[in-house]
């Protein structure tokens, strides 16, 4: 065998070994093992892009881009800050857990991006539009009122509405600049009652999505029956204004509420969403045909678990990451895979303070930590997953309290208390509601590292939580957080990095890094 003959030889043997590796590993449901709801999603040429809902953290409204519906990455965010208020900045008892901003809409219209929202804390629509959804910049456009699970449409003659509401759903004309309700333009009901054709008691006709194909208006609906599932239901019709006639079209494992989206080479999806307990929502691709001017979403009416499309790159490197804390001058202070959990104080947190640390900084006292501001966060991942983190507590003052949470209402913490003069690990569980500290240790070192595990499989929804004095062997600590989808907070477990002040501002804590894996490491 010559050179050449060996090397075609070990080309052919990689390209069987990859093959091989691809047939073993297809794409699977769900294709986001993380807490990513009300996905609105647009393909311009070859990429896809995909919007979504955070609600109270900042910034929000996280924009996604994907090359192949599967492995999917935070490119940008609509807003940093959605508004300034008492609420949105934790002040005087107030928050926004689960109000904040609701389902957006992303579209693509004359080689710009618009990205629509709604929020109830701020009585507002936003519309915000740039030419670069990568890099920005954004405008912004708001105006009231707060129009509901809204779709905005560009309609072939060049005018613009929303169709909105829960229901009994409303088709409203903007100014041709987005600016607000256009007067004397169209305002009226098209359909009385979008839950309709799943039924007369059903709940919920909201999420509404609006699709053009075949010269025909596709509206796509979330109702809920009663006793039963969350269900898809679609609307057509020849004109908006109708009339509308509905049809429901896929009712399985509660998977619902999305729109639909092909694929270069002509093939149809749905991409819809399922409540998986405490773990969140999360994004599902199910295939899609046309029958009789209808899509026929799901393979024999069921969401299949393989699909067709290019498997996943294991841990979802683009929603969640671990973080050294080490910056290049040219890089942003935080990857986007993070979230303040309202709006942060920008005062009291650095990543250049101590090169290679997130420094976090008290500004004021606090009694309760979902009250406090400048929590950390990034999104828990399933089936299984483990977050850890080194922390270094020297600086720490009198009634401060700082380490790594599982953040929803019932959450759980790892963390350190300074208290009369003598530094403790602790280990608090709000199961019940109410923050309980479970354990308390002493410790004699000014750093300690911090570890929290999930397991959501089969919906368990066990939190668990260790420390350690060497990185090396883990001890456990407290007691089983049995964590719980808060409506209040209408949002997946978040890992929280935090560190605030009961007694006297002032004091700070430096994390050297945050590590997460899609797996429980236990003693390992």
């Amino acid at each position: 065998m010559n050179r050449y003959q060996f090397i075609l030889v070990i080309l052919i043997n990689a390209h069987l070994c990859i093959t091989a590796a691809a047939q073993n590993n297809p794409a699977r449901n769900p294709v986001i093992w993380a807490d990513v709801p009300d996905m609105s999603m647009i393909r311009v040429g070859d990429t896809y892009y995909m919007s979504s809902t955070t609600m109270h953290m900042s910034p929000g409204v996280p924009i996604m881009k994907s090359e192949d519906l599967i492995n999917w990455e935070i490119v940008n965010y609509a807003y940093c800050t959605l508004g300034d208020n008492d609420q949105l900045n934790l002040i005087d008892g107030k928050n926004a857990y689960g109000r904040g901003s609701w389902a957006s809409c992303i579209r693509y219209q004359n080689e710009t991006f618009y990205v629509s929202t709604f929020s109830s804390t701020t009585n507002k629509t936003y519309i915000w539009s740039t030419r670069d959804i990568e890099k920005g910049p954004w405008k912004e456009i708001a105006f009231s009122p707060s129009f509901h699970d809204h779709t905005l449409v560009f309609d072939d003659d060049g005018r613009v509405y929303l169709i909105y509401g829960n229901k009994k759903l409303t088709l409203v004309e903007l100014n041709a600049d987005l600016s607000g309700i256009r007067p004397g333009g169209i305002n009226q009901v098209i359909i009385e009652d979008a839950s309709a054709p799943s039924g007369p008691d059903s709940g919920l006709g909201e999420g509404s999505q609006l699709f053009r194909m075949n010269g025909k208006y596709y509206l796509f609906n979330i109702t809920w029956p009663r006793g039963g599932m969350r269900t898809v239901v679609v609307h057509r019709a020849d004109r908006l204004t109708g009339p509308w006639e509905g049809k429901l079209v896929f009712q399985d494992l509660g998977v619902a509420q999305g729109g639909i989206i092909n694929t270069p080479d002509g093939r149809w999806y749905a991409y819809l969403f399922r409540d998986y307990g405490s773990l969140g929502r999360i994004p599902y691709i199910v295939p899609m045909t046309w029958e009789n001017g209808w899509p026929v979403i799901g393979t024999d009416g069921k969401v299949p678990e393989v699909l067709d499309l290019p498997q996943a790159k294991g841990l979802i490197p683009g929603i969640v990451t671990s973080d050294e804390f080490k910056r290049k001058k040219s890089a942003p202070p935080l990857p986007l895979v993070w979230q303040w959990n309202h709006n942060p104080d920008n005062t009291l947190w650095s990543v250049t303070r101590r090169k290679g640390y997130l420094r976090l900084t008290t500004g004021r006292t606090d009694t309760l930590f979902t009250q406090a501001r400048n929590t950390l966060t990034q999104r828990t991942v399933g089936p299984e997953c483990s977050g850890s983190t080194l922390i270094d507590v020297s600086h720490m003052k009198e009634g401060d309290f700082a380490g790594l949470a599982l953040l929803q209402k019932k959450y759980g913490i790892v963390g350190v208390k300074y208290t009369k003069g003598i530094r403790s690990v602790v280990m608090i569980n709000a199961q019940s509601g109410s923050p309980d500290e479970v354990e308390s240790v002493p410790l004699s070192r000014k750093k300690v590292y911090l570890k929290a595990e999930c397991d959501f499989t089969d919906r368990r929804d066990i939190g668990y939580f260790y420390y350690s004095l060497d990185g090396k062997t883990w001890k456990p600590i407290g007691n089983q957080l049995k964590m719980e989808y808060s409506m209040p907070h209408f949002m997946g477990y978040r890992f929280g990095l935090f560190n605030y002040a009961t007694r006297e501002p002032g004091g700070y804590v430096d994390f050297d890094w945050f590590h997460i894996t899609n797996e429980r490491t236990e003693n390992k």
